[in-house]
C-alpha cells in the first residue's frame, strides 16, 4: 500500500501524459469581467464545468482548452480581447459578454468570422436571435417574464402599478416589454421611475418620497442586486414596506440577489423586504447541484480567500453557465475533427481587417451541434429551440418571509399558474391542469389581506378642492361669506352630487376640504383655464363646480363622467308671427284629403239614419247636400244646430267628436311650434340679430358659427330675460345660447315668457376634475352612473332646478316634423268601424220590417225589367219624399 501510495501519482502523471498526446486540444476564449464578483463565479462555474467533463469523459478525443480575457465590463476591450484570442489562439468558440453592449459587440463578430458566441448578458433580446445567428443565448425569455408580471397584476384585479428600473442598457431593454404586457391587460401604468447606478442614499430618498406621494401601491421593480438592497433598506425607513403596499421584482432583479447569506448586510437587506414578491428562475433541487454548490464554494474560498464565498447563493444564470459550458465540451468532442480555423499567413490581424479570417464549415457545424444538444443538467432538463434555453420557460413565484424565501407556485409556458409541477420534465412538459390561484400570500406589513393596489386613505392627506364661484348662477355652484361668523359657506347642485358621491365609494376613506378658488389677481372669479392650470401644477388635488369637459383640458387633469346634461341650448321668446300659409303646414297633403273624406263621409252617414225619421235633414235636394257638409263640418268647432233623434246617429257623431278634439288639438300644437321656430330662424337668420352668451363661455359658442359681432355676454338669468324682452332692435338679444345646465336654471324663472327651441350636443357636459392619474378618477365616475341609474341625480336636479321637468327639454330642433296619416290611422280605423256598425244595424231592421218586399223585388223567377223600374221609383221616393213606410207598403 504504501507502495502504491509513491507510484500511483507517477501513473497518473503518465496518464494525463498519455492523454494529452492522443486528445486534440480545442481553445475557447472566455471573456469576463474579473474584477466583479459575478464575472469571477461565472468563471469559476465555466472552468468547473470543462473540467468535470474531461474528468468523466477521460478518454475523449478533444480537451478544450480556456482562455480567459478580462473585459473590465468595457465592450470595445472585449473585442480587443477578441481578436487577440483569434490571432494567437485560433479559438472555435467564445463565452462572454456581461452586458448587453458587450455581447452586441460579440455577436456582430461572431457573425463574420462565423463561430459560436455564447452570450452571458443576462438583457439580450430575443429579437437578436434571427439577427446574429452565431449567438448562442442563455437568458431568460423576456417576453414569457413581462406576461407572468401582467398575469400577477390582473390576478390581484389591481389597475394601476408604478414602474421602478435602472436607468442603464441592461435594465431597460426589458420596460418595453413589460409596458407591452400590461396594456394589453388594460393595466394603466401611472408612473415609471428611473434610479441612476450612481445614485446616493439621498437621491434614493427624495425618488421614494415622490413615489410615496402617489396614491398608486402597486411598484415593479426591476433594479441591479446593489441597487436593490439600498433601494429596498430606504424604502422601509420611509415606511413603505407596510401594510397597503405592493412590491414585485422581476426575474433578473431576484436571480442576481442574495438573500440566504448569514452574512449581518444580507439579513439586513431580507429585513427590509419581508412581503416582496418575485419571480425566480426555476432550478429544480438535486445531489448533483448540492456537491457543485459546495464545491464551489470552496473553490471559491480558497482562491479567493473571502468568507463572502460560503454566504452566496448560486443564481440560476450561473448554473445555467456551468450547463451551457458542459455542452460546449461535448459539442466539441462531437464534431472535433471537422472543425478548424485558419488565416491569410504572415498577415498581423488588427480591428480594422477581421476580413483577413476565413474559416471552414466548421464554426456552423459546431453551432448546429450546440443547438442539437439534450442532456440533463444541473438546471434540469437542457435543450434549446429557436437558440433560446427552453429550461427557462417555468417561473418560480416567490414570497420574501422570513430569512429567505417561500414558493408561491409557478408560472409555466402555457401561460398559466400552477402549484406544483407534475411533470418529471418541467422544462419540456409543464403540465397545463393548473390551479390558477397562488399559494397565500403574506404581503409586507405582515398582513394576509390582499391589498386594494392603491391608497384607500389618501396617505393620511386632506385633498384639497378648489371650488370655483358663479355669481350669476348659484344654483350650481355658490360661495357665500358669513360677515358676522367670518365663515364660508359653499353649497349648490354640483356640491351636493360630489358629496353625495363621496359617500358611495366604498374602497375609499377620502378625506376633504372645500376651497374657494381665487385667480392669479386675487379676484373671487378666477377662469376655468386657470383653474385647470392649478391642479396641473398640483396647487390642489381636484375641484368641483360647473367645470365642462374639453379636449384641451383633458390633456393636463382627469375628468369623471359628466353628471350634467350634455349639449348647448338656445332660448328665445313664446310670442312670435307667422306667415300666410303655415296653417297648412301642420298636415301632410295625404292626411288633409284622409280627413276631408272622413268628414263628408260622417256627414252622409248621418244624412242616412237622420232622414227618413227627421224633418231638419228633408227638403230638396240641394237643402240636403247643404245640410250633409253644413253638418260634418260644423262638428270641427262643435256649432252643429241640428237635433238628432236616432240614438244611432248619436252613436256615431259622439265617436266623431272625439276624433276630432284629437286632431284639432294636435294641429294646434304642432302650429304653434312652426310659428316659434319659423320666426326664431328668420330673427337669427338676420344681419340685426343678436346672440346672447354667458361671460367666460366663447368655447360655447365657438362652434355654432355665429359671427363674433353679433354676440353679446351677460352673467345672470336676469340678465338673459331682460336682454330677450328687448329683442335685437332694442338693444337687446333675438336669442340666448347656453349650456343645457344653465338653461334649465333660466326656464325654471322665466317659463312662462321664453322657451328652448333648439339644442346641439357640441359640450360633454359638467364632470369632477382631479390630477392625471388619480385612482378616485374611475371609482367616481361608477358612483355617477350609479346615482343616474337610480334616479337620485334626476331628484337631485329637480329640487335645484325648483322641479323644472326633464320633459321641456325634449327632442327640440329647428324643423318640426308635419303630422302624417300614420299618426291618425287608429283614430280614422275607430270612426269607420262606429259609422259602418250604425249602418248595418239600420239597414237589418228595415229589411227585416220589409222582408215581403224585399223577398218580391229579389225574386229570380219574376225579376224584370218594369220590377227595376218600380225599384227606382221606390227608392227615389224613399230618398227625395216625405213619404213613411206605410204608404210604401201600400204602394208595394
Amino acid at each position: 500500500m504504501l507502495l502504491l501510495s509513491f507510484l500511483g501519482p507517477l501513473f497518473a502523471e503518465t496518464n494525463k501524459t498519455h492523454q494529452k498526446s492522443v486528445a486534440e486540444e480545442i481553445d475557447v476564449g472566455v471573456i469576463l469581467d474579473m474584477g466583479s464578483w459575478e464575472g469571477r463565479i461565472l468563471q469559476s462555474c465555466i472552468s468547473m464545468a470543462i473540467s468535470d467533463f474531461h474528468n468523466i469523459h477521460g478518454y475523449s478525443k478533444t480537451r478544450i482548452v480556456i482562455h480567459n480575457r478580462d473585459s473590465k465590463a468595457e465592450p470595445l476591450r472585449a473585442l480587443s480581447s477578441v481578436v487577440d484570442l483569434l490571432q494567437n489562439f485560433k479559438v472555435r468558440a467564445i463565452i462572454g459578454g456581461q452586458t448587453s453592449m458587450e455581447a452586441k459587440f460579440l455577436a456582430e463578430l461572431g457573425n463574420k468570422i462565423k463561430i459560436p458566441i455564447i452570450s452571458l448578458s443576462a438583457s439580450t433580446t430575443t429579437s437578436s436571435l434571427h439577427k446574429y445567428p452565431y449567438s448562442v443565448q442563455i437568458s431568460q425569455d423576456e417576453f414569457s417574464e413581462a406576461t407572468s408580471i401582467s398575469a400577477i397584476v390582473e390576478e390581484f384585479k389591481w389597475r394601476d402599478v408604478i414602474i421602478v428600473h435602472q436607468d442603464i442598457d441592461d435594465w431597460t431593454y426589458f420596460i418595453p416589454h413589460l409596458v407591452d404586457a400590461l396594456q394589453e391587460k388594460n393595466i394603466h401604468i401611472a408612473y415609471k421611475s428611473s434610479f441612476a447606478t450612481s445614485y446616493n442614499d439621498i437621491q434614493i430618498t427624495e425618488e421614494l418620497h415622490r413615489l410615496k406621494a402617489f396614491q398608486q401601491r402597486v411598484f415593479i421593480v426591476h433594479l441591479s442586486p446593489s441597487l436593490t438592497s439600498r433601494f429596498f433598506k430606504t424604502a422601509k425607513k420611509l415606511g413603505m414596506i407596510a401594510k397597503g403596499y405592493v412590491w414585485i421584482m422581476t426575474l433578473n432583479s431576484m436571480d442576481h440577489l442574495n438573500l440566504a447569506g448569514s452574512s449581518s448586510s444580507s439579513s439586513s437587506v431580507t429585513d427590509s423586504m419581508q412581503g416582496v414578491i418575485g419571480l425566480k428562475s426555476y432550478i429544480p433541487a438535486s445531489d448533483e447541484l448540492h456537491n457543485f454548490t459546495s464545491r464551489l464554494r470552496m473553490k471559491l474560498f480558497l482562491s479567493e480567500h473571502n468568507m463572502k464565498a460560503y454566504d452566496i447563493e448560486l443564481s440560476a444564470f450561473c448554473i445555467r453557465a456551468y450547463d451551457v459550458a458542459w455542452g460546449l465540451a461535448e459539442a466539441v468532442d462531437k464534431v472535433s475533427p471537422k472543425i478548424s480555423l485558419s488565416r491569410k499567413p504572415n498577415n498581423k490581424l488588427t480591428l480594422m481587417d477581421l476580413d483577413n479570417i476565413t474559416t471552414s464549415t466548421g464554426g456552423s457545424m459546431l453551432l448546429k451541434e450546440i443547438f442539437q444538444l439534450k442532456f440533463r443538467g444541473l438546471s434540469g432538463h437542457f435543450q434549446f429551440i429557436n437558440g433560446k434555453l427552453i429550461s427557462i420557460n417555468a417561473f418560480e413565484i416567490v414570497n420574501v418571509i422570513g430569512k429567505g424565501y417561500r414558493r408561491l407556485g409557478f408560472w409555466t409556458s402555457v401561460g398559466k399558474f400552477t402549484r406544483e409541477l407534475y411533470s418529471s420534465d418541467p422544462g419540456r412538459h409543464l403540465s397545463s391542469t393548473t390551479n390558477h390561484n397562488l399559494e397565500d400570500i403574506i404581503w409586507p406589513g405582515g398582513s394576509a389581506a390582499i391589498p386594494k393596489g392603491y391608497d384607500t386613505k389618501m396617505s393620511g392627506k386632506m385633498l384639497r378642492i378648489a371650488v370655483p364661484r358663479n355669481v350669476g348662477f348659484p344654483e350650481l355652484v355658490n360661495v357665500d361669506r358669513n360677515p358676522q361668523t367670518n365663515k364660508t359657506i359653499i353649497s349648490g347642485f354640483c356640491i351636493d352630487v360630489f358629496k353625495t358621491v363621496i359617500t358611495m365609494l366604498e374602497d375609499y376613506e377620502v378625506d376633504y376640504k372645500f376651497i374657494p378658488f381665487v385667480n392669479d389677481n386675487g379676484e373671487n372669479e378666477g377662469s376655468y383655464s386657470e383653474l385647470i392650470d392649478h391642479i396641473y401644477l398640483q396647487d390642489f388635488d381636484a375641484a368641483v363646480g360647473d367645470i365642462s369637459i374639453t379636449e384641451n383640458r383633458s390633456l393636463y387633469v382627469d375628468f369623471t363622467l359628466p353628471y350634467s346634461d350634455l349639449g348647448v341650448g338656445m332660448v328665445a321668446r313664446k310670442e312670435r308671427k307667422n306667415h300666410m300659409w303655415i296653417f297648412l303646414e301642420p298636415l301632410t297633403t295625404d292626411l288633409w284629403l284622409s280627413s276631408a273624406s272622413f268628414f263628408i263621409l260622417t256627414g252622409i252617414v248621418i244624412w242616412l239614419i237622420e232622414h227618413p225619421i227627421n224633418n231638419e235633414f228633408q227638403g230638396s235636394i240641394s237643402q240636403q247636400i247643404g245640410t250633409i257638409f253644413w253638418f260634418s263640418f260644423s262638428t270641427l268647432v262643435f256649432a252643429h244646430r241640428e237635433r238628432l233623434i236616432s240614438n244611432l246617429s248619436r252613436f256615431v257623431v259622439i265617436v266623431w267628436v272625439f276624433v276630432v278634439l284629437i286632431l284639432t288639438s294636435s294641429y294646434t300644437a304642432t302650429l304653434t311650434s312652426m310659428i316659434t321656430v319659423q320666426q326664431i330662424n328668420l330673427q337669427l337668420n338676420s344681419k340685426e340679430s343678436y346672440i346672447g352668451y354667458q361671460r367666460g363661455s366663447q368655447d360655447v359658442v365657438s362652434n355654432l358659427n355665429f359671427s363674433d359681432t353679433n354676440l353679446q355676454p351677460y352673467t345672470s338669468p336676469e340678465d338673459y330675460a331682460n336682454a330677450l324682452s328687448r329683442g335685437s332692435k332694442k338693444g337687446g338679444v333675438s336669442a340666448i345660447v347656453d349650456e343645457i345646465p344653465y338653461i334649465k336654471i333660466f326656464l325654471s324663472k322665466y317659463s312662462a315668457d321664453y322657451s328652448m327651441v333648439g339644442s346641439d350636443s357640441t359640450t360633454n357636459g359638467f364632470a369632477f376634475v382631479f390630477r392625471k392619474g388619480s385612482p378616485l378618477v374611475p371609482e367616481m365616475s361608477r358612483a355617477i352612473a350609479k346615482l343616474r341609474a337610480d334616479g337620485r341625480l334626476s331628484m337631485m336636479e329637480n329640487a335645484w332646478f325648483k322641479g323644472q321637468s326633464m320633459m321641456t327639454f325634449g327632442a327640440t330642433s329647428n324643423n318640426v316634423n308635419p303630422l302624417t296619416i300614420d299618426s291618425f290611422r287608429g283614430l280614422f280605423l275607430i270612426t269607420g268601424v262606429s259609422s259602418t256598425f250604425a249602418i248595418a244595424i239600420l239597414y237589418s231592421f228595415w229589411i227585416y220590417n220589409n222582408w215581403h218586399f224585399v223577398r218580391n223585388c229579389f225574386n229570380v223567377m219574376d225579376f224584370n225589367l218594369g220590377r227595376l223600374q218600380f225599384i227606382k221609383e221606390y227608392l227615389y221616393r224613399k230618398m227625395f219624399r216625405t213619404t213613411n213606410v206605410i204608404e210604401l207598403e201600400q204602394i208595394t
